[in-house]
């Protein structure tokens, strides 16, 4: 499976921005799709995850509130919403395709090649 995500670019804080991944290949129900993002000098962060099947979502606390996660099950594709940007939410975005219900980066084993997003201030 090959992710590729979309969507990044400069925008000022308080803005808002869509990004997206489409999948080259059917998502299973039992599957979860999550983003991720990496901050300049720090880990890889987990942002936001949601189940293929029932579309349960789980929002990662230092976005919780600004930001949601949704799926298109007919295009093969997971969008993350952002709104209230802040500069400290300046990454590189990844999308990721995993079995789990899971935070960790490790119980996901496909990933796209992250989007960049700049947060002016």
């Amino acid at each position: 499976v090959q992710l590729q995500a979309s969507g990044g670019g400069l925008v000022q804080a308080g803005g808002s921005l869509e990004l997206s991944c489409a999948a080259s290949s059917r998502i299973y129900s039992s599957d979860v799709m999550g983003w991720f993002r990496r901050a300049p000098g720090k880990e890889r962060e987990f942002v936001a995850r949601v189940d293929w099947g029932y579309g349960r979502t789980y929002i990662g606390d230092s976005v919780q509130g600004r930001f949601t996660i949704s799926r298109d099950r007919a295009k093969n594709t997971v969008y993350l919403q952002m709104s209230s940007l802040r500069p400290e939410d300046t990454a590189v975005y990844y999308c990721s395709l995993g079995s789990q219900r899971s935070t960790d980066t490790r119980d996901y084993r496909y990933w796209g090649q992250g989007t960049l997003v700049t947060v002016s201030s």
